[in-house]
């Protein structure tokens, strides 16, 4: 875990307004959920119950499959605990899916801003599909044998990224 700061700021207003005003629109939040265990902040299950819950949650309110997904922004703050849990919450919520789709955290770059990092992880979002590029977790070398996803490793990889998830916080 290393801390960071920094900020990035959105507009978000509806598509029609939008249209209206000749705006360059850059992405569609298509859909979003958050749940909790009702317990602790950070005392998470090692299965990812919650968090599985919420993608699937985000993914049927933008009427998304699984298999829809390009590219999973990862919350990755490089503890155990967290990565581990999100790892089984990405494998519960995208089944088959997770094994394909590279999932990387900027926060292996630009460190964990705490109440900041929403909106520069958004930010990162929409640069991936706005370059086709998937961003790398930087300084990843010995991966836990335990989070066996794609996090591509070091190095950023070309790809078309329509579709992005999200898991950050």
């Amino acid at each position: 875990f290393v801390m960071g700061e920094g900020a990035a700021v959105l507009v978000l207003e509806e598509a029609s307004a939008a249209k209206r005003r000749g705006a360059d629109i850059r992405c569609r939040v298509a859909g979003f959920a958050n749940h909790g265990n009702a317990f602790h902040m950070t005392g998470l299950r090692r299965e990812g119950t919650e968090m599985a819950r919420a993608i699937t949650t985000a993914l049927d309110r933008a009427r998304r499959s699984a298999e829809d997904v390009d590219y999973v922004n990862a919350h990755g703050s490089g503890t155990v605990q967290n990565d581990r849990h999100e790892t089984d919450a990405v494998k519960r919520a995208l089944g088959a899916h997770a094994r394909r789709v590279p999932m990387s955290s900027i926060k292996s770059m630009v460190g964990h801003s705490l109440g900041a990092i929403g909106s520069i992880e958004l930010a990162a979002c929409v640069l991936a599909m706005d370059t086709g590029v998937v961003p790398p977790t930087a300084n990843l070398t010995t991966p836990d044998p335990e989070c066996d996803l794609d996090h591509v490793p070091l190095t950023a990889r070309e790809q078309r990224n329509d579709v992005v998830l999200s898991v950050g916080r």
